[in-house]
């Protein structure tokens, strides 16, 4: 029986997306590479040329940077981007008092 041909999915924005959110986190590739137990050379792959991460280290990606995988496979724009996530997340650990200084 011949093989179904599948287009493969391009995770470059993927990518791209997690390397601006560990920018913004000031946090070094090999920072992120030791507490994931990978390879650097594996997550700068993912950032800079698309590789496809395993199921494992996609989903930790997107909770380590409170990424949201629906604006990467659904046709349909999410209710909050990446950004705004990562915002209600910074302020989902902010006390009270402290967003009113």
């Amino acid at each position: 029986m011949a093989k179904r041909p599948v287009e493969k999915y391009d995770f470059k924005a993927f990518g791209q997306a997690i390397k601006n959110a560990r920018k913004e986190s000031k946090e070094s590739r090999k920072k992120v590479s030791d507490e994931m137990y990978i390879f650097p050379r594996y997550l700068a792959n993912i950032e800079n040329n698309g590789q496809h991460p395993s199921l494992q280290i996609f989903f930790e990606l997107m909770l380590r940077y409170h990424i949201s995988v629906d604006q990467f496979l659904l046709d349909t724009p999410p209710e909050k981007d990446t950004k705004r996530r990562q915002l209600d997340a910074l302020l989902d650990d902010m006390s009270d008092t402290g967003l009113l200084l």
